[in-house]
C-alpha cells in the first residue's frame, strides 16, 4: 500500500494555493475539493488477482484469488484539511471520501453529487445522521433514519446508486446475491427494489432474523427480489453463496455480484461515520496535536470497524473500541490473538451480530502488517482450512495498539438498556447497547474522563420489540413497521437435506434466462 499524501493547498487541479484558511473563519466559506489524481487502484488482500479500478471493485465482491478488494494508495489528510472538513455535514463527508476513492475518471464530481444526495433522499433526518447527546457524557450517534431503520442503508443506499450508474451506460445486468444475519438483506432489497438492471438474490436464516427483519425482506413483492429462508444460521448459508462465486466462469457467464459488507464500497461509506463522530464530538481542533477521540463500534462482521482501521490510516486521530455479542471471535482476536471459530453460534439479542467468521478482518490484517499480501494469504489460507488461527506476535501487537474490544451478555446488553431508559428515557437498540455497555464500563470505573467518545448506534429500537420487552421496557413501534403484519410473504424455503448450491444456482440460471429473453423481446 501506497500512502498518497493530499496536501492541503492544493486546489482540485493540483495547483498549489498559497495562503491558508483558518479551521473557523473563512474556511466555511471555500469548497473543500480534494481529489485524488488519476485513477484509484483496488488490489487484492491476497495478492493474486490483477488490480482493478472502482467499478472492478464495485461489481467484484471477493476478489477471484478468495481476497477481499482494498486501495493501493491510502489518500493521507493532513491537519488543514480535517479542519477543513470539520465544518461539513454528513452528507458532504460522503460526497468528499467516495471522491477521492472512485476517481473522476470513472464518475465525474456533479454526477457523484447527485448520486449521494438522490441515494439519502429518502432518509427520515435531514441530516442523514444524528448525534444524540445524554447523560453523563455518552454521545449515540444514530445510523439508522434509513428506510429499514438500521445503518446498512447508509452504505447500501449509494452502492444501488453507483451500480445503476455503471449498468446504465454499459447496458448490462447483474444478479446480486447476499447472505443476511438481519439488516442486510432488507437494506439491500430496499435499495434495488424495482430496478431494471439488477436481480437480487437473498438468504435469510429462518427463524434466526427477529420478526420484523425477516417481514422487511419477505414482503417485497417486486418480480427482481427472490427471498430463500434457510434452516440454518448466518455463517452456514454463506457457504453455498462462496461456493457460487468460487466458480468464476459461472459468476462471469450470469454477471454475479454481493451486496454483503465484503463490498469495497460499502465499506467506502462507512468511513463517514468515523470521520463525522470525530468532528462532532472533539472537543476543539484548536489543540497540537488534534485530541483524540473514541469510537465504539458494535460489529458483526467487521465493516464498520475495518472503515475505521482505515480512517486511522488516513490520519483521522480516533482511537476504535470494537464491541461484540457473546460470539466474540473479534474480541479473542484483539485480546489474545486467537482468530478461531467456536463449535456454534450463539443466538443472541442482538442478532445481527451473531457471526463467527467476520470476514472484514481479513482487511484489517492486511492494513496492519503493512499490506503484505503473501502473509495474509497465508494466514486465510490457514483459517480457511483449519477454522483456527493464531496471529503472529507482532500482527496481535499491531492490531491491539489499533483496537481495544468488549464482548457483551444479553443480561449486560438488557441492563444497559434499562439503564439509558432510567437516565435518558432513550430507547436503545440491543447492537448499540453492546457499544453504550462500554461507556458505562469506563464511567463507573472513572476511566479515560478526559477523552471524549462516541458509540455508533447502528439500529433503532423499532426493529427489536424482543429485546426491548427483555430489557423489562416497552417497545414504541412506528405505523410503517406495524403495517408489515399485514402484507402478503413470498419466501423460498431452502431445508436442511436440500442441495442448497444447486438450488441457488438454478435460480441464477432462471434470471439469467429472463434476463436474455427481455434482451431480445424488449416489448415483453
Amino acid at each position: 500500500m501506497v500512502l498518497l499524501s493530499l496536501d492541503a493547498h492544493q486546489d482540485v487541479f493540483g495547483n498549489t494555493v498559497t495562503n491558508t484558511a483558518d479551521c473557523h473563519g473563512i474556511c466555511m466559506l471555500q469548497s473543500l475539493h480534494l481529489e485524488a489524481s488519476g485513477i484509484m487502484w483496488y488490489t487484492s488482500t491476497r495478492g493474486v488477482a490483477p488490480r482493478v479500478n472502482f467499478e472492478g471493485a464495485l461489481f467484484s465482491g471477493y476478489a477471484p484469488d478468495g481476497g477481499l478488494y482494498v486501495p493501493e494508495e491510502l489518500p493521507q489528510l493532513d491537519r488543514e484539511t480535517l479542519c477543513r472538513w470539520s465544518t461539513l455535514s454528513y452528507r458532504s463527508l460522503v460526497k468528499e471520501l467516495c471522491a477521492l476513492f472512485i476517481g473522476l475518471e470513472l464518475i465525474p464530481r456533479h454526477d457523484l453529487n447527485d448520486l449521494i444526495d438522490q441515494a439519502f433522499s429518502r432518509f427520515r433526518h435531514r441530516d442523514v445522521v444524528h448525534l444524540c447527546r445524554l447523560k453523563n457524557g455518552l454521545n449515540v450517534l444514530e445510523l439508522w433514519h434509513g428506510a429499514t431503520y438500521a445503518f446498512k442503508d447508509l452504505s447500501l443506499s449509494c452502492t444501488a446508486q453507483f451500480l445503476q450508474y455503471f449498468l446504465q451506460k454499459r447496458k448490462k445486468h447483474v444478479t446480486i446475491v447476499v447472505g443476511t444475519s438481519g439488516d442486510t438483506g432488507s437494506a439491500s432489497i430496499e435499495s434495488v427494489q424495482g430496478c431494471k438492471n439488477m436481480d437480487i438474490i437473498v438468504l435469510l436464516p429462518k427463524g434466526r432474523c427477529t420478526k420484523i427483519q425477516e417481514l422487511q425482506m419477505t414482503t417485497v413483492l417486486k418480480e427482481n427480489v427472490h427471498v430463500f429462508g434457510v434452516e440454518g444460521n448466518s455463517d452456514e448459508l454463506d457457504e453455498p453463496i462462496k461456493a457460487v462465486f468460487a466458480d468464476v466462469p459461472f459468476v462471469q457467464r450470469h454477471n454475479l455480484m454481493s451486496l454483503n459488507s465484503i463490498n469495497w464500497s460499502r465499506v467506502l461509506v462507512q468511513m463517514a461515520h468515523h470521520f463525522f463522530a470525530y468532528f462532532q464530538c472533539a472537543p476543539s481542533l484548536d489543540t497540537h496535536p488534534l485530541p483524540p477521540v473514541e469510537v465504539v463500534v458494535p460489529t458483526g462482521a467487521g465493516g464498520n470497524l475495518a472503515a475505521g482501521c482505515i480512517a486511522q490510516k488516513m490520519g483521522l486521530p480516533i482511537r476504535l473500541v470494537v464491541a461484540v455479542n457473546s460470539n466474540d471471535i473479534i474480541h479473542r482476536t484483539v485480546q489474545k490473538g486467537d482468530f478461531s471459530l467456536c463449535e456454534v453460534v450463539k443466538p443472541t439479542l442482538a442478532s445481527a451480530m451473531d457471526i463467527q467468521v467476520p470476514y472484514n478482518m481479513e482487511r484489517i490484517f492486511w492494513l496492519l502488517s503493512g499490506s503484505d499480501s503473501q502473509a495474509t494469504r497465508a494466514l486465510m489460507e490457514q483459517f480457511e482450512r483449519t477454522q483456527s488461527l493464531h496471529l503472529p506476535k507482532e500482527l496481535h501487537s499491531k492490531l491491539s495498539e489499533a483496537v481495544t474490544s468488549g464482548s457483551v451478555s444479553d443480561e449486560a446488553i438488557t441492563q444497559t438498556m434499562g439503564r439509558c431508559w432510567e437516565e435518558n428515557q432513550y430507547l436503545l437498540c440491543p447492537h448499540s447497547a453492546t457499544a453504550v455497555n462500554y461507556h458505562y464500563q469506563q464511567t463507573n470505573n472513572r476511566q479515560s474522563s478526559n477523552i471524549s467518545r462516541c458509540c455508533l448506534a447502528p439500529a433503532s429500537a423499532a426493529k427489536f420489540p424482543e429485546a426491548v420487552k427483555a430489557a423489562g421496557l416497552t417497545p414504541q413501534t412506528p405505523a410503517e413497521i406495524l403495517a408489515l403484519e399485514h402484507k402478503e410473504t413470498r419466501c423460498i424455503p431452502m431445508r436442511r437435506g436440500d442441495d442448497w448450491i444447486q438450488m441457488l444456482r438454478n435460480k441464477i440460471e432462471g434470471l439469467s434466462q429472463r434476463w436474455e429473453g427481455c434482451a431480445v423481446n424488449p416489448s415483453e
